[in-house]
This record gives structure tokens, sequence and C-alpha cells, in this order.
């Protein structure tokens, strides 16, 4: 495990490297969002139309800091 995610560290995007931590929790199958908290999500989604809900790119919410 520490190899891979050492790898994972390494890697770069757009010359900002990655955020990575290793999840050990054991998820739920099953669990689904209600159609609000999904609508919610999806502002902050953005999708490929060619590969629909296959390809996203997820936005954070801007940070707005008081000067």
């Amino acid at each position: 495990m520490k190899t891979v995610v050492k790898f994972a560290e390494s890697m770069v995007w757009k010359g900002m490297p990655p955020v990575v931590k290793l999840v050990t929790t054991v998820y739920e199958t099953g669990v689904r969002l209600t159609q609000a908290a999904m609508a919610e999500l999806e502002t902050q989604v953005k999708r490929l139309p060619s590969l629909e809900k296959w390809f996203v790119e997820i936005s954070p919410p801007t940070l707005v800091l008081d000067a």
C-alpha cells in the first residue's frame, strides 16, 4: 500500500499535486442520496457531454475570503 500511495502522491496535473489519503473505511452498499442532496452536488459537477455520467470533473465550492 505504501508504494501505491507514494506513487499517487508523485503525480501532477496542471502543475498541481493531488491530496492523497488512504481510505480504510468500509462503505455500505446501496446507500443513496435524496434528489435534493443530489441536485446540490450536481451544481459542483461538470460532465463531458459525449460521455455523460461516465466522465465528471468535480469542483469544490468557491471559497470567498473577506479582505
